[in-house]
């Protein structure tokens, strides 16, 4: 059972990045969300990590993500 907050070292390695990389994305928007606790506490949620990352999938390198449902 995946426990109900990571924290931002714990979310890093469950989407295989670095702790840089999330702490980069709060500064710059969140692309992916987190919950903050307290007054400086960061969490992250197993699930909205499974969003961000099943939002990422590319079909090639020059996939920019805007058609996510190509017929084929």
């Amino acid at each position: 059972m995946k426990p109900a907050l990571l924290t931002t070292e714990e979310a890093a390695e469950y989407i295989g990045m670095s702790k840089s990389f999330l702490e980069r994305d709060r500064w710059a928007g969140a692309r992916i969300p987190f919950v903050r606790v307290g007054s400086r506490a960061v969490r992250y949620r197993a699930e909205e990590l499974d969003r961000y990352l099943a939002g990422q999938v590319r079909r090639s390198t020059s996939d920019d993500g805007s058609f996510s449902h190509v017929c084929r």
